[in-house]
């Protein structure tokens, strides 16, 4: 157990490096993009004068290292400063923005593994057989289509043609609990489709490699059938490579939310992100990619996490390095 404790502990200390370092990173990229963000949020008619002044508000005219630790000092404070553009505060917009992303990140992993470990496990138990090649086949063509192709689609059927479900649009869970699951469906879909057809060919890898164990094999020999045999002693031991392409899945429907929530007119991080791109708000780009950037982390930590939880076998090698 003390092993364990330590491992996470570690783990938790590279976590705080990698923060620091990403924290750099993404100052340092934005301060060589070109533009001023006085000049943009003052227009090109402005005076010198007035741009100096503007500069010195926002802090522009102090050194790098200053305005690092001011933006970073700011950060782990809960104040992620102000728009260059509107002026308002970015930290309760992120708030409010991240919560929607979350719900459709969540949303979109579910149908991923409701999709992904069914269908792949079937597929490594029928790999023989005519359902194990269609679904091989289906799950190809689903890592083919896009996720904003799988989201236009999906429109066109369920919201244009049948009318079951809104074409886009937020409600907030807390004023319409029925309309927000209605809303959520088809941008949870689509992006959780494409993530559970790539996740399909990870667990049938998986699951396949299970299938030739000998323990596997020394409960067939005591009389259970094939598939129990699998449920019961080898989705366990597959779940763990599963489990660090689910990490990478989760990193990768954080991106995909970015185009998602364009499609379905969602006010998440992506297009928050977008907007602020488009308007060139410097400080509001800045702090989207630090968020993000901490979430991917987050997920890589707890994947490293759930290794040690998922297979005792880690933490004995652990020990034994130890």
């Amino acid at each position: 157990m003390i092993g364990v404790v330590f491992q996470i502990l570690r783990r938790a200390a590279i976590l705080v490096a990698g923060l620091f370092v990403a924290s750099i990173v993404v100052f340092a990229f934005m301060t060589v993009l070109p533009g001023d963000p006085a000049q943009v949020a003052l227009g090109i008619n402005a005076t010198p004068e007035l741009l100096a002044e503007t500069r010195h508000a926002f802090g522009l005219d102090r050194p790098l290292p200053t305005q690092y630790l001011s933006w970073l000092g700011g950060v782990l404070h809960g104040d992620f400063g102000q728009s260059y553009v509107t002026g308002q505060a970015i930290g309760p917009q992120l708030v409010d923005r991240l919560g929607v992303t979350l719900w459709l990140v969540g949303a979109g992993m579910v149908v991923a593994l409701v999709v992904a470990v069914p269908f792949g496990t079937l597929a490594a138990a029928w790999h023989r057989r005519a359902g194990g090649a269609v679904i091989s086949g289906l799950s190809q063509l689903g890592i083919a289509v896009p996720a904003f192709l799988a989201g236009v689609l999906l429109v066109q059927v369920f919201a244009v043609q049948l009318r079951w479900l809104p074409s886009g649009g937020w409600t907030p869970p807390d004023v319409d609990a029925g309309e927000f699951l209605r809303g959520l469906v088809l941008p949870a879909l689509s992006l959780g489709l494409v993530q559970g057809a790539v996740l399909t060919r990870f667990v049938r890898s998986a699951v396949l490699d299970t299938l030739g164990q000998d323990y596997l094999r020394t409960a067939r020999s005591k009389g259970l059938r094939p598939f129990p045999a699998l449920v019961r002693h080898g989705l366990r031991n597959a779940s763990v490579p599963v489990v660090t392409v689910l990490g990478l899945q989760l990193t990768t429907l954080l991106i995909g939310a970015v185009v998602v929530e364009r499609v379905f007119v969602l006010p998440g991080l992506g297009s928050m992100l977008l907007d602020a791109v488009s308007s060139r708000d410097l400080s509001t780009v800045q702090d989207i990619v630090l968020v993000l950037v901490v979430a991917v982390l987050l997920v890589n930590f707890l994947v490293d996490v759930l290794y040690v939880v998922i297979d005792p076998r880690l933490r004995a090698e652990r020990r034994a390095r130890g």
